[in-house]
């Protein structure tokens, strides 16, 4: 029997129950929704070529399976020689070096807070913060972040499915600029290499294989884009979890040592990346359900997370969970290569957080959230702040 044509109004349902998740109401709180889908997955969707998946086991079988590649990624082999070539450059202890200057910045923006009395943590401390870091590591000139934030906020809208005919075309102007921009940036590092990350980038060689053009130019735009996008919203959702929580707030400021805790809660009680895409290389089954070759499958990262199959009391933020094993950066093969610079900017801000921000208030109106849908995080996020 044919799940398929056998579930018609269950996959109704899910269709529009998903649909809803683009609609502005729900972006403040998405969960209840992500619980409804959770509980009757895995589905096929309406289109008969997608399976939405939100539990946690099969979310777990999903992202550990190395046969199955990301929505634009690369096949498997390219995937494992960019990940060996680049990977060094984003082992803990590389990015160790790079904590003094992100303290810098952080102290930097909650000293201007405490004089102006307010601070915007998405606008003045969760933007700011990872993408100077990724400018200043590549070696972009910092007078071009304003650039790279919009770009970088056009091209995170591919990931969406509400992009009307008109963002398209300011999206495929923003990629083709990006490309044009950073092309002359690498090939003056070709010229004229210096210290910063992409001067090491377009000379790594490892078993005489090297990046190509092609190759540095995904790379560059998956650190500036994607990478900076997520720890951004890790920040942003990381803080406003802790103000909304004032009990898990004077947790961490009795013990700043918790705030790796913060971020690993956040990450599965709040994920910055809410929907990840998979495309299946053979036929396989998840759960009951026939998935064919070429055919997609969409995890619901922000419903596994919450799973009450896999973890006890899911719906509430508590740092004495331990390690939760959460899906915040993906599993397997594909496991997120900039996990350790996320870990130490979020782990370094919810400290900072604890030692200057007890006395903060949260101004619920401003809380605003961005438009995306698979990137989660306020847009706007008020607090004052006491000198």
């Amino acid at each position: 029997m044919d799940i398929r044509e056998d579930n018609s109004l269950a996959v109704a349902a899910a269709t529009d129950v998903f649909a809803a998740l683009h609609e502005p109401g729900v972006r403040a709180d998405p969960y209840p929704l992500l619980a409804s889908l959770r509980e009757r997955s895995p589905y096929p969707m309406a289109d008969g070529r997608t399976v939405l998946v939100g539990r946690y086991a099969d979310a777990e079988t999903i992202l550990r399976d190395g046969t199955l590649t990301p929505f634009q990624g690369l096949d498997a082999v390219d995937h494992q020689r960019l990940r060996r070539l680049v990977g060094k450059a984003f082992t803990p202890r590389a990015i160790a070096v790079l904590a003094p200057r992100i303290t810098e910045i952080i102290d930097g923006v909650l000293t201007a807070a405490e004089e102006r009395g307010t601070l915007d943590v998405a606008e003045d401390l969760a933007y700011p913060l990872p993408v100077t870091i990724i400018s200043e590591w590549l070696g972009v000139p910092t007078a071009d972040s304003a650039l790279l934030r919009h770009w970088s906020s056009l091209l995170t809208r591919t990931f969406d499915f509400d992009v009307t005919a008109g963002e398209r075309g300011r999206i495929e102007r923003a990629s083709a600029e990006f490309d044009d921009y950073f092309r002359e940036l690498i090939e003056h590092r070709r010229r004229q290499p210096g210290e910063d990350l992409l001067s090491r980038l377009v000379q790594v060689e490892e078993q005489g294989e090297a990046l190509s053009s092609r190759e540095l130019l995904s790379t560059v735009g998956t650190l500036l884009v994607a990478g900076h996008e997520t720890t951004t919203n890790l920040i942003s959702n990381g803080v406003l979890a802790l103000l909304r929580n004032p009990g898990e707030f004077a947790r961490l400021r009795a013990d700043p040592r918790l705030s790796a805790a913060v971020v690993e809660e956040t990450l599965r009680y709040d994920p910055p990346v809410q929907l990840v895409w998979r495309i299946t290389a053979e036929p396989t089954v998840v759960g009951e359900v026939p998935v064919g070759a070429g055919e997609w499958v969409l995890v619901l990262v922000g419903a596994a997370n919450r799973d009450p199959e896999r973890y006890a009391d899911p719906d509430t933020f508590r740092l004495d969970r331990g390690k939760p094993d959460h899906l915040g950066f993906s599993l397997g093969p594909h496991y997120c290569l900039g996990a350790s610079l996320a870990r130490l900017e979020g782990s370094l801000v919810f400290d900072a957080v604890a030692r200057r921000l007890g006395d903060a208030e949260l101004d619920p109106d401003s809380l605003r959230y961005r438009r995306h849908v698979t990137f989660r995080g306020p847009e706007r996020l008020v607090v004052s702040m006491r000198r």
